[in-house]
């Protein structure tokens, strides 16, 4: 009986450190802002246009993305099996319609219930349990890897802000230094001490203060 309570106790746990986390759970999605050079070419998209994509990078949307794919030369036929082994990960909270269409075999149908249950204040759990109507676990957990919460910078974990990609334990360091933060505009003067406007705006996607 005492196994049993500790078993269901450490699941209950899981899942409480698991929902607050940054990014939806992963499933070996790369995103393109922080995957080498080699990583990208093996993930299809050939040495020319992975060269050219870490020139061009950050795509600050799946959309901007998808259009630089484009002018690449790349037919649609040929980007859509990207997308189940590469993207920009699309806001929960905020992600258009666009860029949730983007995200593979969700649909107009996805589009809905993605933006009915907004804002998800119980983070991924409450995302599960949504979804959760409407498809299988397999299909919610293949969905959640595209997604993001936003992390408030005031309060979130080590464990919260490392999940943000290419983010490290420098950036856990600097995020948590300049506490509390009264607005992004504090953010933008603190972290560009430390990396240049386009890699601010890019993490910048990925916070919020409340």
């Amino acid at each position: 009986m005492m196994l049993r309570i500790a078993l269901v106790a450490g699941a209950l746990l899981l899942i409480a450190n698991t929902s607050g986390a940054q990014l939806g759970r992963q499933q070996g999605l790369k995103d393109p802002n922080v995957a080498t050079e080699a990583e990208l070419a093996a993930a299809g998209l050939g040495a020319d246009v992975a060269k050219a994509l870490v020139a061009k990078r950050p795509f600050m949307s799946i959309v901007e993305l998808d259009q630089f794919l484009q002018q690449q030369g790349l037919k649609r036929e040929q980007i859509a099996p990207l997308y189940g082994k590469l993207f920009v990960h699309v806001n929960l909270e905020m992600g258009t319609r666009d860029e949730i269409l983007l995200i593979p075999g969700a649909g107009p149908r996805m589009v809905r219930e993605f933006t009915e249950y907004r804002p998800y204040t119980g983070g991924f759990a409450q995302f599960r349990k949504e979804i959760g109507k409407y498809v299988d676990s397999t299909e919610v957990a293949r969905l959640e890897q595209y997604l993001f919460i936003p992390i408030n910078l005031n309060t979130a974990s080590d464990e919260d802000i490392l999940s943000i990609p290419g983010a490290g334990r420098r950036m856990v360091r600097e995020f948590k230094e300049y506490r509390p933060y009264d607005g992004l505009e504090k953010f933008r003067k603190e972290i560009g001490k430390y990396v240049d406007q386009k890699e601010v705006a890019r993490l910048e996607r990925y916070v919020m203060i409340k």
